[in-house]
Protein backbone atom coordinates (compact mmCIF):
# COMPACT_ATOMS: atom_id res chain seq x y z
CA UNK A 1 0.00 0.00 0.00
CA UNK A 2 3.24 2.17 0.14
CA UNK A 3 2.35 3.44 -3.72
CA UNK A 4 -1.41 4.47 -2.59
CA UNK A 5 -0.19 6.00 0.57
CA UNK A 6 2.38 8.15 -1.64
CA UNK A 7 -1.18 9.05 -4.14
CA UNK A 8 -3.15 10.01 -1.21
CA UNK A 9 -0.12 12.00 -0.23
CA UNK A 10 0.45 14.02 -3.35
CA UNK A 11 -3.24 14.53 -3.66
CA UNK A 12 -3.84 16.00 -0.36
CA UNK A 13 -1.29 18.34 -0.19
CA UNK A 14 -2.28 19.45 -3.63
CA UNK A 15 -5.74 19.89 -2.63
CA UNK A 16 -4.31 22.21 0.95
CA UNK A 17 -1.89 24.32 -1.55
CA UNK A 18 -4.74 24.89 -3.86
CA UNK A 19 -7.24 25.86 -0.83
CA UNK A 20 -4.91 28.11 1.16
CA UNK A 21 -4.61 24.60 3.88
CA UNK A 22 -1.13 25.33 5.11
CA UNK A 23 -0.88 25.74 8.90
CA UNK A 24 -1.08 29.44 10.47
CA UNK A 25 -0.71 30.84 13.59
CA UNK A 26 -3.75 32.06 15.32
CA UNK A 27 -4.42 35.87 14.95
CA UNK A 28 -6.40 37.83 17.27
CA UNK A 29 -8.14 40.85 16.95
CA UNK A 30 -4.73 42.49 18.64
CA UNK A 31 -2.79 41.20 15.35
CA UNK A 32 -5.25 42.80 12.50
CA UNK A 33 -4.64 45.38 9.98
CA UNK A 34 -7.19 47.13 7.29
CA UNK A 35 -5.98 44.66 4.83
CA UNK A 36 -7.61 41.94 6.97
CA UNK A 37 -10.88 41.01 5.92
CA UNK A 38 -12.89 41.17 9.20
CA UNK A 39 -11.25 44.65 9.77
CA UNK A 40 -11.90 46.39 6.89
CA UNK A 41 -15.34 45.20 7.28
CA UNK A 42 -15.72 46.47 10.60
CA UNK A 43 -14.20 49.63 9.87
CA UNK A 44 -16.23 50.70 6.71
CA UNK A 45 -19.35 49.95 8.34
CA UNK A 46 -19.42 53.20 9.87
CA UNK A 47 -20.87 55.57 7.22
CA UNK A 48 -17.95 58.52 7.35
CA UNK A 49 -15.28 56.04 6.77
CA UNK A 50 -16.95 54.00 3.95
CA UNK A 51 -18.15 57.54 2.14
CA UNK A 52 -14.61 59.12 2.77
CA UNK A 53 -13.58 55.84 1.29
CA UNK A 54 -15.63 56.02 -1.55
CA UNK A 55 -15.07 59.77 -2.19
CA UNK A 56 -11.32 59.42 -2.05
CA UNK A 57 -11.21 56.47 -4.79
CA UNK A 58 -13.72 57.54 -7.33
CA UNK A 59 -13.15 61.49 -7.24
CA UNK A 60 -16.46 62.56 -6.59
CA UNK A 61 -18.87 63.73 -3.52
CA UNK A 62 -21.14 61.56 -2.20
CA UNK A 63 -23.91 63.03 0.15
CA UNK A 64 -24.53 60.54 2.18
CA UNK A 65 -24.01 56.35 2.24
CA UNK A 66 -26.07 53.50 3.01
CA UNK A 67 -24.42 50.45 4.39
CA UNK A 68 -26.17 47.02 3.80
CA UNK A 69 -24.81 45.51 7.06
CA UNK A 70 -26.72 42.40 6.33
CA UNK A 71 -25.22 41.65 3.02
CA UNK A 72 -21.76 43.23 4.18
CA UNK A 73 -21.05 39.83 5.92
CA UNK A 74 -22.45 36.47 4.45
CA UNK A 75 -22.66 32.81 5.64
CA UNK A 76 -24.12 29.95 3.31
CA UNK A 77 -24.27 26.73 5.82
CA UNK A 78 -25.33 24.88 3.27
CA UNK A 79 -22.80 25.60 0.62
CA UNK A 80 -20.12 26.39 2.75
CA UNK A 81 -19.10 30.11 1.78
CA UNK A 82 -18.60 32.67 4.48
CA UNK A 83 -17.83 36.52 2.33
CA UNK A 84 -16.98 40.07 3.23
CA UNK A 85 -17.80 42.64 1.35
CA UNK A 86 -18.57 46.19 1.91
CA UNK A 87 -22.14 47.24 -0.09
CA UNK A 88 -22.92 50.41 0.23
CA UNK A 89 -25.83 52.71 -1.89
CA UNK A 90 -25.54 56.46 -2.00
CA UNK A 91 -28.24 58.78 -2.40
CA UNK A 92 -28.59 58.72 -6.13
CA UNK A 93 -29.26 54.59 -5.34
CA UNK A 94 -25.93 53.91 -6.88
CA UNK A 95 -24.63 50.54 -5.29
CA UNK A 96 -20.88 49.82 -4.46
CA UNK A 97 -19.70 46.89 -4.05
CA UNK A 98 -15.79 46.90 -2.24
CA UNK A 99 -13.92 43.54 -1.35
CA UNK A 100 -10.53 43.21 0.06
CA UNK A 101 -8.00 41.26 -1.52
CA UNK A 102 -5.38 39.58 -0.05
CA UNK A 103 -3.85 37.22 -2.90
CA UNK A 104 -3.94 37.29 -6.95
CA UNK A 105 -7.19 35.31 -8.24
CA UNK A 106 -7.31 34.08 -12.21
CA UNK A 107 -10.61 35.55 -12.67
CA UNK A 108 -10.97 38.44 -10.74
CA UNK A 109 -12.33 39.76 -13.98
CA UNK A 110 -15.91 37.53 -13.77
CA UNK A 111 -15.97 37.95 -10.30
CA UNK A 112 -16.57 41.69 -10.89
CA UNK A 113 -18.88 40.73 -13.63
CA UNK A 114 -20.79 38.59 -10.83
CA UNK A 115 -21.20 40.91 -8.65
CA UNK A 116 -22.25 43.74 -11.21
CA UNK A 117 -25.26 41.22 -12.05
CA UNK A 118 -25.94 40.20 -8.58
CA UNK A 119 -26.45 43.93 -7.91
CA UNK A 120 -29.00 43.98 -11.01
CA UNK A 121 -30.26 41.08 -10.77
CA UNK A 122 -31.59 42.32 -7.16
CA UNK A 123 -33.17 45.56 -7.79
CA UNK A 124 -35.25 43.46 -10.81
CA UNK A 125 -36.84 41.20 -8.95
CA UNK A 126 -37.96 44.32 -6.80
CA UNK A 127 -39.64 45.34 -9.91
CA UNK A 128 -37.60 47.94 -11.32
CA UNK A 129 -37.80 48.67 -15.13
CA UNK A 130 -34.37 47.99 -16.93
CA UNK A 131 -34.09 52.10 -17.73
CA UNK A 132 -34.69 52.36 -13.75
CA UNK A 133 -31.63 50.11 -12.75
CA UNK A 134 -28.66 51.53 -10.54
CA UNK A 135 -25.05 52.54 -11.69
CA UNK A 136 -22.75 49.91 -10.22
CA UNK A 137 -19.21 50.31 -8.99
CA UNK A 138 -17.71 47.03 -8.05
CA UNK A 139 -13.96 47.83 -6.25
CA UNK A 140 -11.17 45.27 -5.39
CA UNK A 141 -9.15 46.50 -3.01
CA UNK A 142 -6.00 44.71 -3.78
CA UNK A 143 -2.69 43.93 -1.76
CA UNK A 144 -0.85 42.94 -5.12
CA UNK A 145 -0.68 44.52 -8.58
CA UNK A 146 -3.57 42.90 -10.72
CA UNK A 147 -2.09 43.64 -13.83
CA UNK A 148 1.43 44.56 -13.69
CA UNK A 149 1.73 47.82 -14.75
CA UNK A 150 2.65 49.91 -11.27
CA UNK A 151 -0.76 51.52 -11.13
CA UNK A 152 -2.29 52.66 -7.85
CA UNK A 153 -5.80 52.59 -9.74
CA UNK A 154 -7.16 50.69 -12.81
CA UNK A 155 -10.45 51.56 -14.43
CA UNK A 156 -12.97 50.19 -16.18
CA UNK A 157 -15.56 50.75 -18.32
CA UNK A 158 -17.42 49.35 -21.46
CA UNK A 159 -15.80 51.20 -24.83
CA UNK A 160 -16.69 51.06 -28.30
CA UNK A 161 -13.02 49.56 -30.03
CA UNK A 162 -14.48 51.09 -33.86
CA UNK A 163 -15.09 54.77 -31.93
CA UNK A 164 -13.66 56.80 -29.76
CA UNK A 165 -16.82 59.09 -28.95
CA UNK A 166 -19.54 56.29 -28.67
CA UNK A 167 -20.60 55.52 -25.23
CA UNK A 168 -22.78 52.60 -24.50
CA UNK A 169 -23.17 53.88 -20.75
CA UNK A 170 -24.69 51.03 -19.14
CA UNK A 171 -23.65 52.11 -15.59
CA UNK A 172 -20.67 49.46 -14.64
CA UNK A 173 -17.74 50.85 -13.33
CA UNK A 174 -15.11 48.75 -12.34
CA UNK A 175 -11.89 49.51 -10.05
CA UNK A 176 -8.91 47.75 -8.96
CA UNK A 177 -6.96 49.34 -6.28
CA UNK A 178 -3.00 48.60 -5.92
CA UNK A 179 -0.72 48.70 -3.33
CA UNK A 180 1.74 47.95 -4.98
CA UNK A 181 1.47 50.86 -7.30
CA UNK A 182 4.39 53.75 -8.09
CA UNK A 183 2.74 56.40 -9.89
CA UNK A 184 2.19 58.71 -7.30
CA UNK A 185 1.70 61.56 -9.51
CA UNK A 186 -0.95 60.34 -11.20
CA UNK A 187 -3.37 60.05 -8.53
CA UNK A 188 -4.30 61.88 -5.09
CA UNK A 189 -1.76 62.17 -2.12
CA UNK A 190 -4.73 61.11 -0.02
CA UNK A 191 -4.83 57.92 -2.44
CA UNK A 192 -1.43 57.15 -2.41
CA UNK A 193 -1.00 57.64 1.39
CA UNK A 194 -4.26 55.22 2.12
CA UNK A 195 -2.71 52.82 -0.29
CA UNK A 196 0.73 53.03 1.72
CA UNK A 197 -1.28 52.34 4.80
CA UNK A 198 -3.13 49.22 3.75
CA UNK A 199 0.10 47.85 2.37
CA UNK A 200 1.77 48.06 6.06
CA UNK A 201 2.24 45.46 8.09
CA UNK A 202 1.19 45.88 11.83
CA UNK A 203 4.07 47.94 13.44
CA UNK A 204 4.15 50.46 10.35
CA UNK A 205 0.38 50.75 9.83
CA UNK A 206 0.35 52.33 13.66
CA UNK A 207 3.18 55.19 11.95
CA UNK A 208 2.05 58.54 10.90
CA UNK A 209 1.22 59.29 7.31
CA UNK A 210 0.56 62.70 7.39
CA UNK A 211 -2.67 62.23 6.24
CA UNK A 212 -6.33 63.11 8.12
CA UNK A 213 -8.27 60.31 6.46
CA UNK A 214 -5.94 57.38 7.35
CA UNK A 215 -5.31 59.04 10.72
CA UNK A 216 -9.41 58.75 11.33
CA UNK A 217 -8.70 55.07 10.28
CA UNK A 218 -5.91 54.28 12.56
CA UNK A 219 -8.18 55.90 15.35
CA UNK A 220 -10.88 53.92 14.48
CA UNK A 221 -8.89 50.24 14.56
CA UNK A 222 -7.50 51.55 17.73
CA UNK A 223 -11.38 51.98 19.26
CA UNK A 224 -12.62 48.60 17.69
CA UNK A 225 -9.32 46.53 19.41
CA UNK A 226 -10.31 47.76 22.42
CA UNK A 227 -13.81 46.79 22.35
CA UNK A 228 -14.69 43.60 23.82
CA UNK A 229 -17.79 43.09 21.00
CA UNK A 230 -15.84 43.34 18.43
CA UNK A 231 -13.40 40.68 19.79
CA UNK A 232 -16.22 38.12 20.28
CA UNK A 233 -17.80 38.70 17.13
CA UNK A 234 -14.22 37.93 15.37
CA UNK A 235 -13.79 35.18 17.20
CA UNK A 236 -16.99 33.83 16.14
CA UNK A 237 -16.16 34.04 12.47
CA UNK A 238 -12.58 32.92 13.10
CA UNK A 239 -14.22 29.58 14.39
CA UNK A 240 -16.62 29.81 11.50
CA UNK A 241 -13.86 30.04 8.93
CA UNK A 242 -12.04 27.15 10.82
CA UNK A 243 -14.49 24.67 10.74
CA UNK A 244 -14.83 25.73 6.63
CA UNK A 245 -11.46 25.07 6.51
CA UNK A 246 -11.14 22.01 8.19
CA UNK A 247 -14.27 20.81 6.37
CA UNK A 248 -11.91 21.72 2.92
CA UNK A 249 -9.46 19.54 4.24
CA UNK A 250 -11.28 16.46 4.71
CA UNK A 251 -13.04 16.88 1.65
CA UNK A 252 -9.32 16.72 0.50
CA UNK A 253 -7.96 14.01 1.63
CA UNK A 254 -11.17 12.31 1.00
CA UNK A 255 -10.84 13.12 -2.72
CA UNK A 256 -6.81 12.32 -2.54
CA UNK A 257 -7.65 8.66 -1.57
CA UNK A 258 -9.84 8.36 -4.10
CA UNK A 259 -7.77 9.40 -6.41
CA UNK A 260 -4.90 7.57 -5.49
CA UNK A 261 -7.23 4.21 -5.33
CA UNK A 262 -8.75 4.99 -9.04
CA UNK A 263 -4.85 5.14 -10.43
CA UNK A 264 -4.27 1.76 -8.18
CA UNK A 265 -7.26 0.11 -9.73
CA UNK A 266 -6.04 1.55 -13.37
CA UNK A 267 -3.21 0.13 -13.12
CA UNK A 268 -3.61 -3.02 -11.69
CA UNK A 269 -6.41 -3.44 -14.73
CA UNK A 270 -4.02 -3.16 -17.18
CA UNK A 271 -1.32 -5.56 -15.46
CA UNK A 272 -4.66 -7.99 -15.59
CA UNK A 273 -4.96 -8.47 -11.95
CA UNK A 274 -8.70 -9.67 -11.45
CA UNK A 275 -11.04 -7.84 -9.51
CA UNK A 276 -11.23 -10.15 -6.94
CA UNK A 277 -7.67 -9.92 -6.51
CA UNK A 278 -7.65 -5.80 -6.89
CA UNK A 279 -10.68 -5.72 -4.58
CA UNK A 280 -8.64 -7.94 -1.60
CA UNK A 281 -5.39 -5.43 -2.24
CA UNK A 282 -7.21 -2.26 -2.34
CA UNK A 283 -9.59 -3.02 0.30
CA UNK A 284 -12.40 -2.06 -1.36
CA UNK A 285 -15.57 -3.68 -1.77
CA UNK A 286 -17.58 -5.04 -5.17
CA UNK A 287 -20.16 -1.76 -4.96
CA UNK A 288 -16.90 0.81 -5.24
CA UNK A 289 -14.69 -1.26 -7.23
CA UNK A 290 -17.81 -0.86 -9.93
CA UNK A 291 -18.05 3.07 -9.12
CA UNK A 292 -14.30 3.12 -9.75
CA UNK A 293 -14.11 1.29 -12.91
CA UNK A 294 -17.13 3.96 -14.45
CA UNK A 295 -14.70 6.75 -13.15
CA UNK A 296 -11.75 5.19 -15.10
CA UNK A 297 -13.94 5.12 -18.47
Amino acid sequence: MVLLDEMWYNHTMEFLCRNGGKMKKRKTLQDLTIKDNFMFGAVMQVEENCRGFLEMVLGFPIERVVISTEKSIIYHPEYRGIRLDVYAMDEHRTHYNIEMQMRKKRVLGKRSRYYHNQIVMETLEKGIEYEAVPDTFVIFLCDFDPFGEKKYRYTFQAECKESETAKLKDGRTLVFLSTCGENEKEVSRELAAFLKFVKADLKQSQEDFHDPYVRQLQNFIRDIKGNREMEERFMILEEMLRDERNEGIKEGIKEGMEKGIIKMVTAMRKKGLSEEKIMELCDISEEEMNKYKETEN
